[in-house]
């Protein structure tokens, strides 16, 4: 188990349609650390939003392949996190977006 700060944890909310979409059932979507598994991801949530999670769903999303110019390069691969919340809880920062 890597031993990563719970700030360090979470990189950054993904905002999509589906994730908005999602949102509305309780359950939020992150960008998260590759080596960061589900109890982390679940501490850090509880402690940056102050909110109790119910579970933490994960996946890793392989990069995409990419042309510059004539080189063919491998964007790098990187984990999602979905995150259920509590009945009745909620994260303010995806509110009205």
């Amino acid at each position: 188990m890597a031993d990563i700060h719970p700030y360090a944890v979470l990189k950054r909310p993904i905002i999509t349609e589906k994730s908005t979409i999602l949102a509305g059932q309780g359950k939020y979507v992150f960008e998260v650390d590759i080596r960061a598994n589900k109890p982390q991801i679940k501490e850090a949530v509880e402690l940056a939003f102050g909110v109790r999670v119910k579970s933490v769903n994960t996946m890793i999303v392989k990069g995409k392949r990419k042309r510059w110019g004539r080189r063919l390069t491998r964007r790098p691969d990187w984990k999602k996190a979905i995150v259920t919340l509590q009945p009745g809880e909620k994260i303010e920062l995806f509110e009205g977006v």
